[in-house]
């Protein structure tokens, strides 16, 4: 149920003035001679026509409303505008929603400084769907009168025409529609005390002025000259869109195995990654993620750790898409079929996972559109296609796409692709360098998809420019990639942070991801076990959606030689993690600790909404340059959950130090105390605005405490 605030409201007021001619409705004072003549006119320069009772500085707006706010039901979007007009007259605002449906929902706004005209509020949005919002001003009669009678009366000075005055305004207010019978006898009784002249004059004010009047003036107000902002969009989406734990894998190494006696590796396919599918949902993960599982190509194929003398029998890497056996809407027949792929989705379903899909817009040099369609591709001055470069490195086993020459061929046959799998039961997609094609595709084919499929949800692998990288999400990539993984020091965190929680939040949604099968930077390479707890723990408490690459729970740091990814990367090989030497009976049970580490983090935050969301992230002091604390906290009504976080960002040191708390970020007052519990080892201390703490190696690097009033 949505707040009260939130709920479907009577209009108040049933008109509204236009930005051009500021007329009145019915309940509102009659509209100046100026618009009754239609004299009024937009101003010659070009500005926004101001309304009669100012309206600017709203936000959010997403590039001043170019783009729509984006949310997900259920999140508290703090929303503020600069209300004001001229003169001491009282003036007032509320915040107008309208739903998938057309229908309207009323939101009050509250002036928190008056000095600046500042009104805010909190939206939140019950379902999901294209939405739109609007501020409204208005003179407020009743607060104008309100504030003079109460001072008039009080001097004696205009005593019997401020107490006339009110009745008026309050018999004005019987009109405005909606208002239920008893409301209106409450405000016929305050009419009848304020025109009884056999009663004392503070007694009569005290009727007009009595708080169930004017709560019920908020409620349904009195408006005049009610001046609306334009009305911008909000999209709404599910929560996944924002709130989620993704496991990656390669499909082939999941069941894979070295044949001793053939000497030969031998695949692991669709159905037998699906037997890995228990471990992870009992890890606590929401999201499957399959690295592309298309055909690969046989031209230039790459070998172990990118070499280009592959054999005959090596794997090549599952991005250089395409081949005899067909394209980005076929299956590598060492996986298996359709009917495999039908069946890895319905066991993950099963176990309440969904699966998302690598798409990566490229092509081997033997993909079916390479013969199909030449003009999909550059071709250089000596007539051969172009391969994918990033200098120093080299893809001759991938052909990038040319949008340029033929966009109306190449969107439409990718729209295709992507119905192709979501007719599969794919309902997420990670995509694979998005800022190498153009942004206006994504924004079309991102939209057409969400015209049948709004459930549909993109994860951009942009590691690139902070333009691009805001610009994609702006057109519509719900989730993106982000710099966390070099981010490692306690300033950089914090200040990315109060970035990525503040006004990027409003377009933008992180993925936090310690490393990936392309990076391992050099802070996870040598920071040991510390460094991978610490590293996991921040990025599933600092942000909704966090995702882990296959074989952290094994501490694979062993780079290749002179770049951040592993040695011997799956990208171009196989490998086999021999998870079963680690379940019961096998000769390493017990040892798979750090996968007992990711399940607690994730039932940590499948427990405590305060982690389901971006925008409560709230930093605070420590003594110590190393340690960071931040705090995250979740209030819906009278309930609350919050919870602080302590981490040590030195893996290689034990430290102490004392943590400083702004305690009414808590919840909590200043002075008050409160039971600090440790979700990850149980413990539990006293603790206050001032708190010394240890954390390292030799310790856990990082407290989850769970906050709770004595």
């Amino acid at each position: 149920m949505p707040p009260a605030a939130m709920r479907p409201v009577d209009p108040i007021g049933s008109g509204v003035v236009t930005t051009t001619t500021s007329q009145a409705s019915p309940d509102q004072s009659p509209e100046p001679a100026a618009a009754k003549a239609g004299t009024l006119s937009p101003p010659p320069s070009g500005q926004r026509p101001m309304g009669r009772i100012p309206v600017v500085g709203i936000t959010p707006l997403v590039e001043g409303g170019d783009f729509p706010l984006n949310s997900v039901v259920g999140e508290q979007v703090p929303l503020s505008a600069r209300v004001f007009r001229e003169g001491h007259d009282a003036v007032n605002a509320n915040i107008v929603l309208t739903d998938p449906t057309g229908g309207e929902h009323v939101h009050p706004l509250t002036c928190t400084n008056v000095g600046l005209s500042l009104w805010e509020g909190t939206i939140v949005a019950d379902r999901v769907g294209p939405w739109r919002y609007r501020v409204e001003g208005w003179s407020d009669p009743y607060g104008t009168w309100d504030h003079d009678a109460t001072i008039k009366v009080e001097a004696g000075v205009d005593v019997e025409l401020m107490l006339t005055e009110g009745a008026l305004v309050l018999e004005r207010a019987l009109s405005v529609p909606g208002r239920p019978e008893s409301a209106r006898q409450l405000l016929q009784d305050a009419i009848g005390a304020l025109r009884d002249e056999s009663r004392p004059a503070q007694a009569r004010l005290a009727a007009g002025t009595a708080p169930e009047v004017a709560h019920e003036l908020a409620q349904r107000p009195l408006r005049d000259y009610v001046s609306p902002s334009p009305d911008y969009h909000w999209l709404v989406e599910r929560q996944r869109a924002l709130y989620g734990a993704w496991y990656e894998f390669f499909p082939r190494s999941e069941g894979c195995y070295f044949d001793e006696q053939t000497g030969d590796w031998v695949t692991g396919t669709l159905r037998t990654a699906a037997k890995r599918l228990p471990a992870i949902a009992d890890m606590g993960f929401d999201v499957i993620y399959l690295t592309p599982v298309h055909p690969i190509g046989t031209i230039n194929r790459k070998g172990p750790n990118n070499t280009l003398d592959a054999g005959p029998k090596d794997p090549g890497s599952p991005y250089a898409i395409g081949s005899k056996d067909g394209g980005h809407d076929a299956i590598e027949p060492t996986l298996g079929t359709f009917d495999d792929f039908d069946y890895f989705v319905a066991q993950a379903k099963r176990l309440g996972l969904e699966v998302a899909l690598d798409i990566a817009l490229q092509c081997a040099p033997d993909h079916p559109w390479v013969t199909q369609h030449p003009e999909w591709f550059t071709t250089r001055a000596d007539g051969t296609i172009a391969y994918a470069e990033n200098p120093p490195k080299k893809y001759q086993d991938i052909y990038p796409l040319n949008f340029d020459n033929d966009p109306a061929g190449i969107y439409a046959e990718v729209r295709r692709v992507i119905q192709v799998w979501i007719d599969h039961g794919v309902k997420l997609f990670r995509v694979d360098n998005p800022h190498t094609k153009p942004v206006e595709f994504w924004q079309w084919l991102i939209e057409d998809v969400a015209q049948s499929h709004p459930d549909v949800i993109w994860l951009a692998e942009a590691f690139t420019k902070p333009q691009m990288m805001a610009t994609l999400a702006k057109v519509g990539f719900q989730q993106s990639y982000t710099y966390y993984a070099w981010r490692n020091t306690k300033a950089e965190l914090e200040e990315y942070m109060t970035e990525l929680s503040t006004d990027s939040a409003d377009f933008m949604r992180p993925s936090f991801w310690p490393t990936t099968h392309d990076i391992l930077t050099p802070y996870m390479q040598y920071g040991g076990p510390a460094a991978w707890k610490t590293r996991a723990a921040l990025a599933a408490t600092l942000v909704p959606t966090y995702g882990i690459y296959a074989g952290y729970e094994l501490l694979e740091s062993v780079p290749r030689p002179g770049v951040e990814e592993q040695i011997d990367n799956e990208k171009y090989q196989f490998k086999d993690r021999r998870w079963a030497d680690y379940e019961p009976g096998g000769p390493k049970e017990g040892q798979l600790w750090m996968a007992d580490y990711l399940r607690k983090l994730n039932e940590i935050r499948r427990a405590h909404k305060a982690l389901h969301w971006l925008r409560n992230y709230r930093a605070h002091p420590t003594d110590d340059e190393f340690v960071m604390c931040f705090s995250k906290r979740y209030a819906n009504g009278g309930a609350q959950d919050v919870i602080l976080v302590v981490a040590n960002l030195d893996p290689h040191t034990t430290r102490e130090t004392w943590v400083h708390l702004d305690m009414p970020e808590l919840g909590l007052d200043w002075n008050e105390g409160f039971v600090a519990k440790d979700l990850i080892t149980g413990a539990s201390w006293h603790w206050g605005q001032h708190n010394f703490v240890r954390v390292g190696r030799d310790a856990e690097p990082v407290h989850i405490i769970h906050v709770r009033r004595f």
